[in-house]
């Protein structure tokens, strides 16, 4: 990709982005320049990735195509006020807080910048992240594949309709944290069967990492799956009973009710 991307903020997201494209050279580092009034954060991701640094927003607003907002939901209000006057005309204006939307960063530039609105998630820092991908009008089918190829660099990226990124909050973005709590209850559950915890927490987590993948590269529909582990009267079905008698589901799904309303409530 022949363009410069300019990351304001260089947190765990940033971060994660910055490696996943570097390392799948993408772009080469040099036409990378990210910007962070935390300077050691900055020294550190310029060891690590060799990129350019810089504490003044100002120049990534100048210099780059591409600009990732990687910053708290309460900073953009700021840094956009700083930036909106020096970006390039034909800038494209990465947004990837939950709460932001399309229309309210064109208002806060008081344009119509060519915005796309991104939910990536966590496993990004490991080469294994889901992004939602959703553009404004402005931005061209070229444009829109150059963005898609970013996020495909650390993970797996799909376009959808702005109306589902709630339902993507609650599925991809928030998810990996009800993930962590399951795996650390299966830990728990196998320590109280005498496993050591260290032991306990890597057959968990290979257990679900390998039950992802299967999934994913099986295309079978994950209640076939779950149906060819549960032998008649065996021990699988038995645990199976006994989630769903704990409402198991029900559990899941409510609290992904509770993270798309928060969701719709933070856009507001």
């Amino acid at each position: 990709m022949n363009k410069t991307i300019g990351f304001i903020g260089s947190g765990n997201m940033g971060s994660a982005m910055i490696g996943g494209i570097t390392s799948s050279n993408l772009v080469s580092p040099e036409n990378i320049i990210v910007a962070d009034l935390n300077e050691k954060q900055l020294d550190k991701v310029k060891e690590i990735y060799g990129v350019n640094i810089t504490t003044d927003n100002l120049k990534i607003a100048k210099k780059c195509d591409i600009i990732v907002l990687s910053i708290k939901p309460h900073i953009y209000p700021m840094v956009i006020e700083q930036i909106k006057n020096d970006i390039k005309e034909e800038a494209i204006i990465v947004v990837i807080a939950a709460g932001k939307d399309i229309e309210d960063t064109q208002a806060a530039f008081g344009r119509k910048v060519k915005v796309v609105k991104v939910m990536p998630n966590t496993p990004a820092m490991v080469g294994e992240g889901m992004s939602a991908i959703s553009p404004s009008k402005e931005v061209t089918k070229e444009e829109l594949e150059e963005i898609i190829s970013i996020f495909e660099s650390f993970g797996k990226a799909e376009v959808v309709s702005r109306n589902l990124m709630d339902a993507v909050t609650a599925v991809s973005g928030s998810s990996p944290a009800y993930v962590y709590m399951f795996i650390e209850a299966l830990a728990d559950g196998a320590v109280l069967e005498g496993m050591p915890r260290n032991m306990a927490y890597k057959f968990a987590a290979q257990a679900v990492l390998g039950s992802a993948k299967m999934v994913l590269e099986t295309g079978l529909h994950p209640g076939e799956l779950k149906d060819n582990v549960c032998s008649p009267g065996g021990t699988t079905i038995e645990a199976v009973a006994t989630l769903e008698e704990k409402g198991f589901r029900h559990a899941v799904l409510a609290a992904m009710e509770k993270c798309a309303d928060k969701s719709r409530e933070m856009s507001k």
